[in-house]
């Protein structure tokens, strides 16, 4: 399956704002990538444009296709709650996002990758489809066979994020997906109302 592979600095520079994590290249040059980009009068965004670049945050911060993403989003109007904030919690709850929350991987690709090559379980069985749907309460970690890999060591040892939702053991390297996320839990600057508005049409 195709997926963007190119340089994550201009995706971030084209948001505004680092979507990949900590970017020192973003840092230097916080403005739109182009010939234009640092133009302080760029034209006003239509409404069209301001929810397309929102949706395209969002599948960019997860590391989500657009069908699997349109697919997600019938899923959370199925669902009830508020569609945008089951869309979110939906993205959250993907196995390669709670591999990266729990701080198994530096990154979405990386723990994508994990999960690809069969590093990781779910319940004490392995899981390879990064797609996956952990459940509150799943208990979620690293293979036996894996726990020596340096770059999970690493990520681990340089880890300093904790969530609410999650609980991690450090001595069985696995963590319990205690309950999905409110809305007010989850910190990336999304507004998935643009992105609700935008499918709705």
């Amino acid at each position: 399956m195709a997926r963007y592979t190119g340089p994550k600095t201009k995706i971030a520079r084209k948001f505004g704002e680092a979507i990949f994590g900590d970017d020192k290249s973003f840092e230097k040059r916080n403005y739109p990538p182009g010939q234009h980009g640092n133009n302080r009068r760029r034209g006003k965004k239509s409404e069209y444009a301001i929810q397309l670049m929102e949706k395209q945050k969002a599948k960019y911060t997860y590391g989500i296709l657009e069908r699997q993403f349109r697919n997600m989003f019938k899923k959370a109007t199925r669902a009830t709650g508020i569609t945008g904030e089951v869309l979110l919690q939906l993205c959250e709850s993907r196995l390669d996002n709670v591999v990266f929350r729990f701080g198994v991987a530096p990154s979405r690709s990386a723990a994508r990758q994990l999960v690809s090559h069969k590093h990781i379980t779910v319940n004490g069985e392995i899981v390879n489809i990064p797609s996956y749907q952990v459940k509150a309460n799943d208990v979620v970690g690293v293979r036996e066979k894996s726990k020596s890999l340096t770059v999970i060591e690493d990520s681990l040892a340089n880890n300093k994020q904790v969530y609410e939702w999650m609980s991690w053991n450090s001595e069985k390297m696995e963590g319990t997906y205690v309950s999905v996320p409110e809305r007010t839990q989850i910190p990336e600057n999304i507004n998935e109302q643009y992105i609700v508005e935008l499918y709705s049409k």
